[in-house]
């Protein structure tokens, strides 16, 4: 009898791949779908009569809502219930200036050409994944797009062609709407996995597209080509070691700290590659299950959602396809306990990175021996790259909790052991240890107390702590 119910166990593990799967299937078949519009439509309007539900739904995300960690509105990351340190944690780099929660992807194109973070020095990989247009000017510019100046050639080409955001084209073939991917640094990074993407499952695609641009990334040194760090897998540690091989050929840095002096890897949203080792797509789950759910409008006709948001707005006709014997109230209340977790998680582990950075600081003005300084900036560099990779997901550590607590324990772990360091040496030189804490807490306060969030950077440094590259570093 034991050995009869592991098999029926066993039997509808299997199966539950096979459903998850069949829940991922298209509402319509498109191999004969013919649109009648061209192969090089990216025109987001030219699929509106065609498709008038789903672009209704697409439209929803000019909608701006905020849920209790995350959402839509144009809000700064510096803001006190967000991540207040991140003046300080990015000074000497343009993120420390302006940085605010992701809106919908219909402001991508908006947001890019805002935000302060872009500069004269700016070029055309930071244009990448914010238009429809981006793919067509990587073909028509070939390597020279990478590195266009992004204001002066760049963005009057992407306004020439229609100044479209993120839309159906980036994710669909416009003649018969099939998915595809049109970022061509997805293919090659996938490639390095062996993995062939056009051998991919409709399931897989329905990741893919998503990938495209919701990942982690890096300008290559000789070409400033967008690059993906995979080649030795998906999670915070693989990458970085990843960065720390990629040195040898030139790539060192996104910027220098202006208060350590520390070589900083700067996050990207890696919310593929935290979903990818998370339990939804281990168990078969695609993104497009939980952020494009089915819907029925216009008298029960069944739509995939392109109203992309968080599932904890939507949580009947997302999560409640396959956690159908839930109650979604109590559903709820446990996703926000997770991300209540692991939001008190990240704000220690970037507490104690922006102390490191102070402490090293305090090192180098007092003259420690600099292979001293150097082990207390490489526990720096480490420490900030796993909770930045953390930080930097749109997930509030959902997509992968186990992941992203293991990362958050070690990036303490290591920016503890450069406050080691650096405590060990600077005792040696006489500093008071008290004093020093201090006045690491009087700094920290007037970040954060500081109004104006593009003038939060200038206060971390002063003459106690003065800085050690007082020049911020460009988007490249």
């Amino acid at each position: 009898m034991k050995n009869y119910k592991r098999i029926i166990i066993a039997f509808i593990i299997t199966l539950i791949p096979l459903f998850l799967v069949a829940c991922g299937e298209k509402e319509q078949d498109t191999k004969s779908l013919k649109t009648g519009l061209k192969p090089t439509e990216i025109n987001n309007e030219a699929f509106k009569k065609i498709f008038p539900l789903h672009y209704a739904s697409y439209l929803k995300n000019n909608e701006m809502e905020d849920t209790k960690y995350g959402g839509s509105k144009p809000r700064s990351k510096f803001s006190l219930d967000k991540e207040p340190l991140l003046p300080i944690l990015f000074n000497g780099y343009a993120f420390a200036t302006d940085y605010n929660e992701e809106r919908g992807h219909t402001y991508s194109l908006e947001d890019i050409t805002k935000t302060l973070r872009v500069s004269d020095k700016t070029t055309g990989s930071c244009m990448t994944c914010k238009s429809t247009a981006s793919p067509v000017l990587i073909q028509e510019m070939g390597d020279h797009f990478w590195k266009a100046n992004f204001r002066n050639e760049v963005l009057p080409k992407v306004d020439a062609k229609g100044h479209n955001s993120v839309g159906c084209s980036d994710c669909h073939d416009p003649v018969n709407m099939n998915l595809r991917i049109t970022r061509p640094m997805f293919i090659t990074a996938m490639k390095e996995r062996g993995i062939d993407v056009t051998k991919a499952s409709r399931n897989d695609m329905r990741s893919y597209v998503c990938g495209q641009c919701h990942v982690e990334y890096y300008f290559k040194a000789t070409t400033n080509k967008v690059t993906f760090p995979w080649k030795n897998g998906f999670k915070a540690e693989n990458m970085y070691q990843y960065y720390e091989d990629e040195k040898a050929n030139g790539f060192m840095k996104d910027f220098a700290h202006s208060l350590s002096g520390t070589p900083i890897l700067k996050g990207q949203h890696p919310d593929f590659e935290m979903f990818m080792e998370g339990p939804h797509a281990k168990a078969g789950v695609s993104c497009s299950d939980c952020h494009m759910e089915y819907e029925r409008e216009d008298n029960g006709k069944k739509i995939s959602s392109h109203f992309w948001t968080s599932p904890l707005k939507t949580m009947d006709t997302s999560c409640g396809t396959c956690h159908s014997s839930r109650d979604m109230d109590d559903l709820k209340t446990q996703v926000i306990g997770i991300q209540t977790t692991y939001k008190e998680a990240l704000d220690r582990a970037q507490d104690i990175s922006t102390d490191a950075h102070y402490y090293v600081n305090k090192m180098i003005t007092t003259g420690v021996d600099s292979t001293k300084v150097s082990s207390a900036q490489e526990q720096i560099r480490l420490g900030q790259w796993l909770w930045d990779f953390c930080a930097a997901e749109n997930s509030t550590g959902f997509h992968n909790a186990q992941g992203s607590m293991d990362n958050l324990m070690k990036s303490t772990n290591a920016s503890n052991k450069a406050i080691q360091i650096a405590t060990e040496e600077l005792v040696k030189k006489g500093v008071n240890i008290d004093t020093l804490k201090s006045e690491i807490e009087k700094a920290k306060a007037a970040v954060v107390g500081e109004k104006d969030t593009s003038k939060k950077h200038t206060f971390a440094t002063n003459d106690y702590f003065p800085a050690q590259k007082q020049v911020i570093t460009p988007i490249k």
